[in-house]
This record gives structure tokens, C-alpha cells and sequence, in this order.
């Protein structure tokens, strides 16, 4: 396995400028400054570029699989895709591309406006128009859905922690019994190109919360579409993720089902960090808890009951006892 050196910015500033041909001092050049404090693989390069480096092999074939990923889904969704102007080694055998910045804040700074709501439901939309055959023809690999019981199984535990700490009122898990959990499984035939990594920072949005652009498609599957609302979920908040889910034309089961992964993820994420088994920021985990707990219209009408024999996921209509898809939002 290739262990890559850790990116400075005399060696990050060194291939910005033999990209660009401007000369071979490494003293000078453009602006480079690594994304996150303390370095990283991830460099802004002035204000227009920036430059990712893959740590591993891994992580090369993903982004090289990425470049690929985005010109196939650019012309089905309204948002922008970062576009690369340039890619290769940075090292032999490890990947980095130059990509066009998307101008905006993130999610985690900005909220999403009734806009930018569409935006997201149009991202939504376009990512299940993208031909799965075209997307495993380029290497996007499937996934298996996970299961929602075992996931609720392990938030339980979490959430009496989480309580104990004062950080959250375990009771509110009872909404989800477990024969809910079971009811909202993920329908089969259902796998849809997922971007499944609809965090906050990967949402580009502008000052008037309209959604310009999505970031960082190395995680992309042929998965279960619930995954992306769960993430819009803990992203801009359940009531914005159903209502954009339901704009998309999804139905009540994978809204509910994208609600509660989010729900229980976040849960056992916040107990994770406070046991010290997980890093990251204290604050951001709490925010993200707080958006998947807003409660939305949907829940307060649905019903679980035993033997309910589902939808087709993503046809717009709801079983009886699922709720009305129509009923979106808080």
C-alpha cells in the first residue's frame, strides 16, 4: 500500500504551479491553504480552484471514479457540480484533482429558503433519472440497504446514555416501536443512484438559501434513495428533507424510513463522541441531532400497524396506514 507524505504548502504549491506553468520556484505562486485547520488532503488553491488529494488507493479510485460520476449526473440535476480542470498523480499511484470552486457558504452555516427546497427536490429527481446501468458501467458500486431494526436496536442503548447526560429524552424513541422499524424497511427494486454523503458542508448554498451546489462524490451508490433524505435530514432538518423528498415524488415509506435513519444515526453518533470512541465537533453532532428531531406533519398521521404491505418506493402514492405523502412538512 502507498503511504502518501503528509501535503505542506511548499510541496501543494509545487503542483499548483507545474499545472498551471508558472515556473518551478516553490516559494512562490498561488495562494494554497489547507480546508480544515491542522493541513489535510484538501486544499483551497486561491479563491477559484481547489485541489483534493487522495490519502490512499482506496480513495484514488474513488475520486478517479468521481470525475466520471459528475459528468454523468451533471445534466439531470439543477445544481451545480464542482468541475475539474485538471487530474493525475500526485504521487505514483495516488490520485488528486483541480476543481472549479462553487461559490456559497455551506448548510452548517446557511439555511436552505422554500427555494432552495426545490433545488434539493430537483437534486433528488435527477439522481433518480441517472440510468443504473450507466452508473455501474463507470464503476459506482450497489449497496445493500441497511436494516432500520438493528439501527434502532443500537440508538436505544445510545439514547439512555445520551439521556443520562442531560443531551436527550430517550422516551422520544417510542415514536418508532419496533414493529414501525420492520414496516419501514426498504422496498425491493428500489436502488437508485444515491449521492450518500448529503452532509451540510457538501451543500453549497447562497445568501438567499437557494442550493447552488453539491460537493464530494466519491461516496455515490446504487443504494437505497431513504439514505439521501436521511442525510438532507440531519443536513437542513427533517421538515425541509420531506418536503423536498415529496416534491421529488418520493412517498411516505422512504421519507419515514430516511427520518428515522437519520434519527437514530444521529443519536448514536452524539453518545459515540461523548464516550469518547468518535471525534468531531461537540456542537456541529448537537446541531445535527437537534434538525433530525424536528418534527414533521407525516408522523403525526401515519399509523404502524402489522401487515401493511407497502409501496412502491418512490411512486408518489401511500399505503393506508403510511400517512399522506402529500402531508410533507412541519
Amino acid at each position: 500500500m502507498t503511504q502518501a507524505p503528509t501535503p505542506t504548502p511548499d510541496s501543494v504549491r509545487r503542483l499548483v504551479r507545474s499545472l498551471f506553468d508558472e515556473g518551478t520556484d516553490s516559494t512562490a505562486g498561488p495562494d494554497v491553504r489547507p480546508v480544515r485547520e491542522g493541513g489535510g488532503h484538501t486544499w483551497w488553491v486561491g479563491t477559484r480552484h481547489v485541489l483534493r488529494l487522495a490519502p490512499d488507493r482506496e480513495a484514488s479510485v474513488r475520486r478517479r471514479r468521481a470525475l466520471r460520476l459528475r459528468d454523468l449526473v451533471r445534466p439531470h440535476v439543477p445544481v451545480a457540480l464542482p468541475t475539474s480542470v485538471a487530474h493525475g498523480d500526485w504521487v505514483p499511484g495516488l490520485a488528486y484533482t483541480l476543481d472549479t470552486s462553487v461559490p456559497g457558504g455551506t448548510a452548517d452555516e446557511r439555511d436552505v429558503s422554500a427555494v432552495g427546497e426545490a433545488d434539493l427536490a430537483g437534486l433528488l429527481a435527477g439522481l433518480r433519472a441517472v440510468p443504473a446501468r450507466q452508473a455501474e458501467a463507470i464503476g459506482v458500486p450497489r449497496r445493500a440497504p441497511r436494516s432500520l431494526q438493528a439501527l434502532r436496536r443500537m440508538a436505544v442503548p445510545a439514547a439512555e446514555r445520551l439521556t443520562a447526560a442531560d443531551e436527550f429524552d430517550a422516551a422520544r424513541l417510542r415514536q418508532l416501536p419496533a414493529p414501525g422499524a420492520a414496516q419501514l424497511a426498504a422496498q425491493p427494486g428500489t436502488a437508485v443512484l444515491t449521492h450518500h454523503g448529503l452532509t451540510g458542508e457538501h451543500l453549497v448554498v447562497s445568501a438567499d438559501g437557494r442550493v447552488r451546489g453539491i460537493l464530494d462524490w466519491t461516496e455515490a451508490v446504487l443504494g437505497d434513495p431513504a439514505e439521501d433524505i436521511a442525510g438532507l435530514a440531519v443536513a437542513v432538518g427533517s421538515p425541509a428533507a420531506v418536503r423536498s423528498a415529496t416534491l421529488a415524488g418520493y412517498g411516505a415509506r422512504p421519507c419515514l424510513r430516511g427520518l428515522w435513519l437519520a434519527r437514530c444515526d444521529t443519536v448514536i453518533r452524539l453518545a459515540d463522541h461523548l464516550a469518547g470512541r468518535v471525534g468531531g465537533s461537540l456542537a456541529l453532532l448537537r446541531l445535527q441531532l437537534r434538525r433530525a428531531w424536528e418534527p414533521i406533519l407525516l408522523e403525526r398521521v401515519t399509523e404502524f400497524k402489522s401487515g401493511e404491505s407497502g409501496e412502491s418506493e418512490g411512486s408518489g402514492g401511500d399505503s393506508e396506514n403510511m400517512g399522506d405523502g402529500g402531508e410533507d412538512g412541519g
